[in-house]
């Protein structure tokens, strides 16, 4: 059973990744859920967490979208169902019916799109489907959450019978009030309402000669407001039904919330099922938000990371505008222990937390921000010992901490294990710190644990050399300037720069050299062969970062040719089809300059017609049937390869003509020999050399030995003339 103890998600700072997921929630079930976020307890269970984010990560490319999930919680509503003989408010039943819509959605969809999302289907299947609460519900209650008019019958009548008690009360008002108007007992306003109650506004000196009850008076006292008697006996049965109707709302909502009673463990499943949602769609949020993928999630003990980065060092430096750097590192059995060693502000210890934090939120169904190529295994336990523990409220110190923490490593520590320390040993006298760190790396190396840890201890460092399965590590430094790189180079120890970075930092020469002499030679003279070979390391990084730049160009340079010799071949086919098309329409001509002769010839036009005629069947077999539009779109074709081809010969026939320029130019420019009897010469577009036997006249008689020749003179060209004896 996987196991991950609260500290090393502590440590991890794993509850900052929660928080920042709980963020992306939009229900107050599934913000919580979010901030409970732990590891699986095993190994299936992993994966299914896992592949219900990236199912729904798919879910962007499927034609139709999942359905919205949320919802109002029913925390109050589902204690009163709780309570015997409770009368839930209509607006609770809105909330219940929005609820049970919005399960049934998603069961529809999952089940509509079941192969599709197998994962999240399988993750709503149980849950059961029922319209019953819709159903009821909206019979009741409308869409603006009030009781429907025919909730019941009573309540049906009840309601005709208030309408029609309300328009005795306005007709019989309006008789009263034009009534009273007409004899000028009203004050100007005529009438107002008190109490919810439409009064006459009459004067005081009046208030005697209108018949009915007085319901009050004005701050002056210059108008009494006055319901008429006509409206009194409506108004005394218009309250009454009031009252029956509130009797008959108070039954039918409790009908209703009886019924809706016995559903509180569904409503409660459907609760817990949509806030699952909620964290699974926030999970595909947050994987947005990192450009996070899966990895491979094998079996075998081996952890791969490719281009890995910190999740919440990557968000901060993207909100500042600053570069983060990717790390990758490989644990496998050949090599269970890395051993990071160099100076301090290097990176050792984010790139420790990067493992162990990417690793607890993978196990916890987050898929993380490494290369897709990347492969991880799943560990029962994750032990860490990271930053400074010291215990105030136990009166431990830090050291006294760190050894109550390697107890726990050496109860729990197994093959299936994967710890992370940062500071080995630290806390203690070096030496004596040392060599009970290395006892403890020993135990862990035998328990065939997996780890990493970062130390300045020389003695763990020679360990991690001479041991298998142990490597070294470093954090590369720029030699020059001493800068950290952010890399992590795996084979070598790092030293840790101590006088080198003391004077860089303006501490005298003088006290740097005391201090050496203060320490072992031997340490010395390690520390420095370590720090020279940090410095090689680094030159080569540089030139290896300037091949893989040129690779890169060349490459890019590859891509380029390839896209141009696509677009030549497809020019060529252009020119091709062209060609084949003229070479038609010149056998057309052709045939039709016989068929032309043949007709000069025996003047037979019953002959003519009948080879012309075959000539247009055989054309017209050779043709694919088109409409319109394809025609002119084929004529356009042809046009513009026309067009282009039209181009290139004259761009051909420019740059030819502007060569013979030029050659016309050079001959120009050249000294002409004055050629004589004996000189080897040849003809300009020749390749035979001939020599001069006699000129006369502008005349050069030439012996090629097989034959002679006569040619002008300022046609030939001068090889060379033969050496006088």
């Amino acid at each position: 059973m996987i196991k991950i103890h609260p500290k090393t998600l502590s440590d991890l700072e794993f509850h900052t990744v929660c928080a920042q997921l709980s963020a992306l929630c939009i229900t107050d079930m599934g913000k919580v859920k979010a901030l409970k976020l732990a590891p699986q307890r095993n190994y299936r269970k992993t994966l299914f967490v896992l592949d219900q984010t990236q199912e729904y990560i798919n879910a962007d490319t499927h034609e139709t979208p999942i359905p919205n999930h949320g919802f109002d919680a029913l925390d109050h509503e589902l204690k009163m169902l709780g309570i015997e003989d409770t009368v839930l408010e209509v607006g609770s039943f809105r909330k219940i019916g929005s609820l049970s819509e919005t399960v049934n959605t998603h069961l529809r969809y999952f089940r509509k799109f079941q192969e599709t999302f197998p994962v999240l289907h399988q993750t709503v299947r149980d849950t059961e489907y029922t319209t019953a609460l819709t159903d009821e519900i909206n019979t009741i209650v409308d869409r603006y959450g009030e009781i429907k008019d025919d909730a019941s019958p009573v309540l049906l009548q009840t309601r005709r019978a208030i309408n029609e008690v309300k328009g005795k009360i306005n007709s019989s008002f309006a008789s009263a009030l034009s009534r009273y108007a007409s004899y000028g007992y009203l004050d100007e306003i005529r009438e107002s309402i008190v109490d919810n109650v439409r009064v006459l506004a009459v004067s005081a000196m009046h208030r005697r000669k209108v018949k009915g009850s007085i319901l009050g008076n004005s701050k002056t006292g210059s108008i009494v407001y006055i319901q008429p008697e006509a409206t009194q006996s409506h108004q005394r049965e218009l309250n009454n039904l009031l009252y029956d109707e509130q009797e008959e709302v108070k039954r039918i909502l409790k009908a209703l919330t009886d019924f809706v009673r016995p559903f509180s463990p569904l409503l409660k499943e459907y609760q817990k099922l949509l806030s699952t949602i909620d964290v699974i769609a926030a999970k595909a949020k947050y994987a947005k938000k990192l450009d996070a993928v899966l990895p491979k999630i094998t079996k075998d003990r081996e952890l791969e990371i490719k281009e890995a980065y910190h999740p919440l060092l990557l968000l901060n430096n993207r909100k500042r505008g600053e570069k983060t750097y990717p790390q990758d590192i490989k644990l496998d059995a050949d090599n269970r222990i890395i051993v990071i060693s160099g100076p301090n502000a290097g990176g050792k210890s984010i790139t420790l937390k990067t493992v162990g934090l990417l690793q607890v939120m993978l196990q916890s169904g987050l898929l993380i921000p490494v290369h897709e190529y990347s492969r991880f295994c799943l560990f029962d336990k994750i032990l860490t010992d990271i930053g400074d523990n010291q215990s105030i409220e136990n009166h431990l110190s830090t050291y006294s901490y760190r050894l109550k923490n390697m107890n726990y490593f050496l109860r729990k520590c197994d093959d299936k294990t994967l710890f992370l320390i940062d500071e080995f040993g630290t806390g203690s006298d070096p030496e004596l710190g040392g060599a009970l760190a290395e006892t403890f790396l020993e135990v862990f190396y035998e328990r065939n644990s997996y780890g990493i840890i970062t130390t300045h201890y020389a003695n763990l460092k020679m360990m991690a050399n001479e041991t298998e399965a142990i490597t070294n590590a470093n954090m590369l430094f720029d030699s020059r300037t001493l800068e950290p790189l952010y890399k992590l180079y795996v084979g070598e120890a790092g030293s840790s720069f101590t006088f080198e970075v003391a004077q860089k930092n303006g501490i005298p020469y003088s006290l740097i050299n005391r201090s050496k002499k203060k320490v072992e030679r031997g340490k010395i003279r390690f520390d420095k062969s370590i720090a020279n070979l940090q410095k090689e390391r680094s030159k080569l990084a540089k030139t290896t970062t300037s091949l893989k730049t040129k690779e890169q160009e060349a490459a890019k340079q590859q891509q380029e040719l390839n896209k141009t010799n696509a677009r030549i071949q497809e020019k060529l086919e252009s020119y091709q089809e062209l060609y084949d098309s003229n070479q038609r329409l010149i056998y057309l001509g052709q045939k039709l300059d016989d068929l032309s002769e043949k007709f000069f010839s025996n003047k037979n036009k019953k002959l003519l017609l009948d080879e012309l005629y075959k000539v247009v069947q055989i054309e017209n077999s050779k043709r694919q049937r088109q409409n319109a539009k394809q025609k002119r779109a084929q004529k356009a074709k042809e046009r513009r390869i026309q067009q282009e081809a039209e181009k290139k010969v004259q761009v051909i026939r420019q740059k030819k003509k502007e060569e013979k320029q030029k050659e016309i130019q050079i001959e120009k420019a050249k000294p002409k020999v004055s050629l004589q009897v004996g000189d080897q010469v040849r003809l300009p577009d020749g390749r035979a050399v001939g020599s001069i036997d006699k000129i006369e006249k502008g005349k050069a008689t030439v012996d090629y030995g097989m034959f002679t020749t006569q040619v002008d003179v300022d046609t030939l060209e001068f090889v060379k003339r033969p050496k006088a004896k």
